[in-house]
C-alpha cells in the first residue's frame, strides 16, 4: 500500500467495524429480550464476556478474507462475499466452542441477531468508504503530487509504477537531475524542472506532497541537501530501497531510537494472516483434545508395555529461524536407538541428509505400527499449543540432518514455523527423495495461504488412514 490516505481509510473502517460490532451485539441482546419476553430475560453480564473473543475472531477473519482491501480493488460483491465468509467462520467457531464447552446460558438467538446486524452494518461501512473513494478520485482531491529525483531508468520505472499503483491517483510534478543539460526535457510526459542543487527553489515554486529519490547508489551522497530541503518545507521524503541487487519478498522500514532500519525479508509473511493461522491452530487443537487425549493414553500404555523406557521421546529439533525446541513424539524405537545409528548409517536408503531404512532394527513392534499410522506424531499437538509448531508446515528436522545440508537454499525452510503435516505428507511421504521433499517444502513456503493449509489437512486424513508412503 503506497498512499497514506489508504492507511487512514483502513484505520477509520477498522474503528467503525469495532464500534458497529459492539453496537450490533448490544442491539441483538436488547432485541432478543424485546421479541422473546416469554423465554425469560437474559443477563447482560453473562453475555459480555463473549465480546472480546467475538471481536478477535471477526477482525482476524475480516483481515484474512480481504474485507480491508482498498475500494479500488474490491466491488460490492467482493466485499459482501468477504464479509459473509468472515461472519460465517466467526459464528461457526463461536458456536463450536459453546457446544464443546457445554455453555448453555448463552442465547443462540443473540448470536444469530448479531450476525445479521453486524453483516449489514459492516457492509454499509464499506459501501460508504467506496463512495468516498470514488468521489475523491473524480474530483482529484486525493491525488498525490510527487517530485522525482532522477531521470534514468530507475526514475522512469518509479514514475510508471506510481501511475499504475497509486490507489488515490497521482501527479508527477516533475523530475530533478544532477545534469543541468537535461533540464527542460520530459520523462514520460513529466518535465525536468531543475537540477538537484535547485531543489529548494523547486519546492518553493511547486505544490509537492512528497519527494522520491530514484538515483543510483553511487549518487546517494547528494541525499543530504535533498533531505534538508524537504525538512525545511515540511515535505515527506522517500527513496527507492533497491540499493542492493537482491530479490526479496518484502521490504519494510522500522525505527530503532532515531535510527531508521531497512528490513528485507526473503518470505512474504502477512502478520494478520499469520495471526489467523495461529488462531486456527489453537482452536482446532483445543477442540480435538477431548478426542485425542484418550487415544494418546492408549498409545502411551502400548509403548510402555512393548518395551522398557518412557512413552514420550523428546528430541531437539530445528525450528523457526533455526531456533532449537524440544519436539515430542511417542517413542517408536528402543532406548539405545541413537547409539546404534552410527552402526547402521551405511544402510541408509534415503537421498540427502535424512536417514531412512525400510527395516530399521531399532524400531519396536508397537513403534512400527504407530509410525505407519502416524500415531507417533500425536504429542506434537502440545508443540502446536506451545507455539513451537503449526498444524501445517515443513517438518522440523534434527540437528544431525541440518548439519548435513549442502546447499544454502535448503535452509529457506527455516523461514516459516515447522508443522505436523505438509505437502510431503500428501504426496508420498517416505517414497519421496530428499530433493522432492525439499521442493515441496519450498513450494509450500512460496504459495502458502490459509486455504492451502485447509486443503493439506483434509488430504492428510486419507493419506494417514491408507498409510500412503509410510515407513
Amino acid at each position: 500500500m503506497y498512499d497514506p490516505r489508504s492507511k487512514e481509510l483502513d484505520r477509520t473502517v477498522f474503528l467503525l467495524d469495532l464500534i458497529c460490532a459492539v453496537a450490533a451485539f448490544l442491539v441483538a441482546f436488547w432485541g432478543r429480550n424485546l421479541l422473546l419476553p416469554a423465554a425469560g430475560e437474559l443477563n447482560i453480564y453473562s453475555h459480555l464476556f463473549l465480546l472480546p473473543l467475538l471481536l478477535t475472531l471477526l477482525i482476524g477473519f475480516l483481515s484474512y478474507f480481504g474485507a480491508y482491501k482498498n475500494p479500488r480493488y474490491n466491488n460490492f460483491l467482493a466485499y459482501a462475499w468477504a464479509l459473509f465468509r468472515s461472519m460465517a467462520l466467526t459464528i461457526g467457531v463461536l458456536l463450536s466452542l459453546l457446544f464443546f464447552l457445554e455453555i448453555q446460558y448463552i442465547s443462540r438467538m443473540v448470536i444469530l441477531f448479531f450476525a445479521i446486524l453486524a453483516f449489514l452494518a459492516l457492509l454499509a461501512i464499506r459501501l460508504a468508504a467506496r463512495e468516498y473513494f470514488k468521489k475523491s478520485i473524480r474530483d482529484g482531491s486525493g491525488s498525490l503530487r510527487v517530485l522525482i529525483i532522477g531521470t534514468g531508468d530507475r526514475a522512469r520505472e518509479m514514475a510508471r509504477n506510481l501511475r499504475n499503483q497509486a490507489e488515490w491517483g497521482i501527479k508527477v510534478v516533475g523530475h530533478l537531475d544532477p545534469d543541468p543539460d537535461r533540464v527542460g526535457g520530459e520523462i514520460d510526459g513529466a518535465p525536468v524542472i531543475g537540477t538537484v542543487a535547485e531543489i529548494s527553489e523547486c519546492l518553493k515554486r511547486n505544490v509537492v506532497d512528497e519527494v522520491i529519490i530514484a538515483i543510483p547508489r553511487s549518487l546517494l551522497e547528494d541525499a543530504d541537501p535533498i533531505a534538508h530541503a524537504c525538512e525545511e518545507e515540511g515535505i515527506r521524503l522517500r527513496f527507492m530501497a533497491d540499493i542492493f541487487n537482491v530479490q526479496v519478498a518484502r521490504v519494510s522500514l522500522t525505527q530503532i531510537g532515531h535510527l531508521p532500519l531497512l528490513t528485507m525479508e526473503p518470505v512474504a509473511q502477512d502478520e494478520s494472516k499469520l495471526f489467523v493461522k495461529r488462531l486456527f491452530d489453537l482452536v482446532v487443537t483445543l477442540l480435538a483434545m477431548p478426542l485425542i487425549l484418550p487415544l494418546m493414553a492408549v498409545v502411551a500404555l502400548a509403548v510402555r508395555l512393548d518395551s522398557p523406557g518412557p512413552a514420550i521421546f523428546v528430541q531437539q529439533r530445528v525450528g523457526l529461524r533455526k531456533h532449537l525446541f524440544p519436539m515430542f513424539k511417542f517413542r517408536s524405537m528402543y532406548l539405545d536407538a541413537e547409539e546404534k545409528l552410527k552402526e547402521i548409517e551405511h544402510l541408509n536408503e534415503a537421498d540427502g541428509p535424512i536417514f531412512k531404512i525400510s527395516n530399521d532394527p531399532r524400531i519396536t513392534r508397537v513403534g512400527r505400527f504407530i509410525r505407519k499410522t502416524s500415531l507417533d506424531e500425536l504429542p506434537q499437538l502440545f508443540n502446536v499449543l506451545r507455539g513451537e509448531m503449526s498444524l501445517v508446515g515443513p517438518r522440523p528436522m534434527s540437528i544431525r540432518d541440518v548439519d548435513l545440508f549442502d546447499r544454502g537454499i535448503q535452509r529457506k525452510r527455516f523461514s516459516v514455523k515447522p508443522g505436523i503435516t505438509c505437502l510431503w505428507q500428501i504426496s508420498g511421504r517416505s517414497d519421496l527423495t530428499f530433493e522432492q521433499w525439499l521442493a515441496l517444502d519450498l513450494e509450500y513456503i512460496e504459495k502458502w495461504s490459509f486455504w492451502l493449509d485447509i486443503k493439506i489437512l483434509l488430504k492428510t486424513i486419507p493419506a494417514v488412514l491408507f498409510s500412503k508412503g509410510a515407513m
